[in-house]
């Protein structure tokens, strides 16, 4: 843990002052190492003030990253709620069209079945006309060849009379 309470600066070292005391440290040594340990101390603070702005730079990255990272989280959430609502719907529709196209093919289904009976009640009419107007024909017939049989006849009959009453006629001259 860092004290907060005592900070030594650079500037701090240069200008402290030991004091003059007998038989004390060389003042020009003292001052040299005092210099150098000024420099030192320069050298450090530019590299922690230099990697201080590489931390906050680094935690600006990694909190933007995190943002990113949720936002991706959330479009990813989000797509596979929408892919799981577009399968649904798509299902549902997939049945109404399922159901409508099953209702339709009945619906043909019954109009053919529909149109088949109706053409058999159709073929069954046409058949008993058909029954009907052959026996009408085949009556109509047998009357007209009774009558022609029975007309011929009479031509006979009528030829044979008149033949009879030539030939008596001519036998009787």
């Amino acid at each position: 843990m860092i004290d907060e309470s005592f900070h030594l600066t650079p500037l701090d070292v240069r200008r402290y002052d030991f004091g003059r005391a007998f038989r004390g440290y060389n003042p020009a040594r003292v001052d040299q190492f005092r210099d150098q340990v000024a420099e030192e101390m320069e050298r450090l603070t530019r590299i922690n003030q230099d990697l201080d702005s590489k931390a906050r730079s680094f935690h600006e990255q990694l909190r933007a990253f995190r943002e990113r990272d949720k936002a991706l989280n959330d479009a990813l959430i989000a797509a596979q709620q929408l892919r799981g609502e577009v399968r649904e719907q798509a299902e549902r529709e997939a049945q109404l069209i399922l159901r409508e196209a099953q209702a339709e093919g009945e619906r043909i289904i019954e109009a053919a079945k529909s149109d088949v009976r109706r053409m058999e009640e159709e073929l069954d009419n046409l058949d008993r006309s058909r029954r009907t107007y052959l026996s009408q024909m085949r009556t109509l017939i047998a009357r007209q060849l009774s009558e022609v049989e029975a007309s011929d006849s009479q031509v006979v009959a009528s030829t044979l009379r008149g033949a009879g009453s030539n030939s008596s006629a001519s036998n009787r001259e």
